[in-house]
């Protein structure tokens, strides 16, 4: 069992309770679109970023997006961090059907993949040890744009490419990317790999 500092936040139980047979911290639900008219629960999720950090970790989807879009406008960006999942085909076990965009979710991954989606998105595993990185320079919105992933013609068709190269969710817009980047990668690395790709 791993032990992380952050708090978790989830779309529902079901992901609650294949998360909590990985990592042992504060897990909650949104109770799906719920927590659209929950101000009791947004509340406890600023008090647990403003104490320990949060992690949001939706699943891939579309409405996963749409939680996490109201969740990031709700809640201190700079004490949330995002974990996202890789697109990966399938169904749950305990559903008839795949879901509408045939994707799994979070509660559809292996421990490994949660695992790493958690270490991508910066998170604080605690008894690890590992001194504190030295501090680099970030990936910009200005890097994006000079490598034609955003705001130009066929960006999104970049920008779709180079999510699949990452094994990132198609749906992350390239505000969305951008931190995911700067988790994954040091700036001058990213660049000079990225010029090999475009």
């Amino acid at each position: 069992m791993l032990r992380i500092r952050e708090a978790i936040v989830v779309e529902g139980r079901y992901d609650k309770n294949t998360l909590s047979q990985v990592v042992d911290t504060v897990i909650l639900e949104t109770a799906g679109f719920g927590v659209f008219h929950n101000d009791e629960l947004l509340a406890l999720l600023r008090r647990l970023a403003e104490r320990q950090g949060l992690i949001i970790l939706t699943d891939s989807d579309g409405a996963g997006f749409l939680i996490r879009n109201h969740l990031k406008g709700a809640l201190p960006q700079d004490r949330v961090k995002h974990a996202y999942i890789p697109d990966i085909a399938g169904k749950e076990r305990r559903k008839r059907a795949p879901g509408k965009e045939g994707k799994l979710g979070v509660e559809g991954m292996s421990p490994a993949v949660l695992e790493e989606a958690l270490r991508r998105a910066g998170a604080t595993f605690l008894g690890e040890g590992a001194s504190p990185a030295a501090p680099r320079s970030p990936i910009t919105k200005a890097d994006l744009y000079a490598l034609g992933l955003s705001g130009g013609p066929d960006a999104a068709r970049r920008r779709a490419d180079l999510l699949r190269r990452l094994d990132l969710p198609e749906h992350m817009s390239p505000n969305a990317l951008l931190p995911v980047l700067n988790a994954l990668y040091d700036r001058e690395a990213f660049l000079k790999e990225a010029g090999t790709w475009m």
